[in-house]
C-alpha cells in the first residue's frame, strides 16, 4: 500500500476525510480507455508516482488528448518525455506547457514541494551528458525530489569531481551519468555511503558502440552499490532514484501505523 493510500486513511481516521469521500477516490475506475490509449488513473495509488506519457511515438493531437484526459481526472502535474521541439509547440496550444529542451521534456502543472529524505544528486563526466541528466534530474524533481546538478565532474579531470565531495557524501542517492568509458559511475560509487544509479550515455567516439562501451564498464564497477540502468534512459534513473529517496517516508509511515 502506497503513501497515497496511507495519507487517506489517515486523514479517514482523523476525521479530515469522510468515509464516503475515501471510498469514491478508491472506487474511481483505474483507467480510461480514449480509443488509442488507455490512461491508468490507478498509477499514483498503486506506485506513488503517477503515469508518465512517452512523447517518442506519439502524435501531437494524441499527447495532448492524453493529457487532457489526466488533468480531467485530477492529476495535477504531468511529466512528458522525448519530446521534440516540434509537438512541444502543438501541445503548449492545447496546455500550459513548460518545454525543457535539452532534456526533450515537457511538464504541465506545477512541480510539487519535494518530500523525499534527502537530495538526488545527478552527476555528469561531461558537458555532452547533460541532455540525458536533464531528463533525469526533472524527472526525480516532478516526482518530488530536491535535485542537486554537479555537471562536468568527470574522471579526466579528477580533482572537479573531489570539489564537490559535501554534496556527494550528503546525497540519499546519485545518478552518475557518462559516455566514453563510463569511469564516473566506479569513481562515485568508490566515494559515496548512499546508492549510486549509473546512466551510460551514447556519447562517444567510434569504438564507444552508441554507448555499449560504457555500460558494459559501468556493469563491471568494482565499486560496491552500483546498479545500472540502460544507454540514455534518464527517466529511468532519476524514477528509482525518487522511490529510494522515498523508502524512509515509507517507513515512517508504517511506523505510526503500528
Amino acid at each position: 500500500m502506497n503513501n497515497d493510500i496511507r495519507k487517506l486513511l489517515e486523514k479517514v481516521h482523523t476525521g479530515d476525510v469522510s468515509v464516503d469521500e475515501a471510498l469514491l477516490k478508491l472506487k474511481t475506475k483505474p483507467f480510461e480507455d480514449i480509443g488509442y490509449a488507455k490512461v491508468d488513473m490507478h498509477r499514483k495509488l498503486r506506485q506513488g508516482a503517477a503515469e508518465v506519457i512517452y512523447g517518442a511515438g506519439k502524435t501531437p493531437e494524441q499527447i495532448i488528448g492524453i493529457a487532457g484526459t489526466m488533468l480531467a481526472n485530477g492529476q495535477e502535474t504531468i511529466l512528458i518525455t522525448r519530446l521534440s521541439a516540434e509537438s512541444a509547440a502543438l501541445v503548449g496550444r492545447a496546455h500550459s506547457l513548460d518545454y525543457h529542451a535539452d532534456a526533450r521534456c515537457g511538464i504541465i502543472g506545477p512541480v510539487p514541494v519535494p518530500d523525499g529524505i534527502g537530495k538526488v544528486v545527478v552527476a555528469t563526466g561531461g558537458t555532452s551528458d547533460i541532455p540525458v541528466a536533464e531528463e533525469a534530474a526533472l524527472t526525480a524533481a516532478v516526482l518530488g525530489s530536491e535535485v542537486v546538478r554537479l555537471y562536468d565532474v568527470g574522471v579526466a579531470g579528477l580533482h572537479r569531481t573531489l570539489a564537490h565531495l559535501d554534496d556527494i557524501m550528503s546525497a540519499s542517492v546519485i545518478i552518475a551519468i557518462a559516455g566514453m568509458e563510463g569511469a564516473l559511475a566506479s569513481v562515485i560509487g568508490g566515494l559515496a555511503d548512499c546508492p549510486v544509479i549509473a546512466v551510460p550515455t551514447s556519447v562517444g567516439y567510434g569504438a564507444s558502440f552508441g554507448g555499449l562501451s560504457a555500460l558494459l564498464s559501468m556493469l563491471n564497477s568494482c565499486a560496491s552499490g552500483v546498479s545500472v540502468v540502460n544507454i540514455d534512459n534518464g527517466f529511468g534513473a532519476g524514477y528509482l532514484a525518487n522511490m529510494i529517496n522515498h523508502m524512509n517516508v515509507k517507513t515512517q509511515l508504517s511506523k505510526k501505523e503500528n
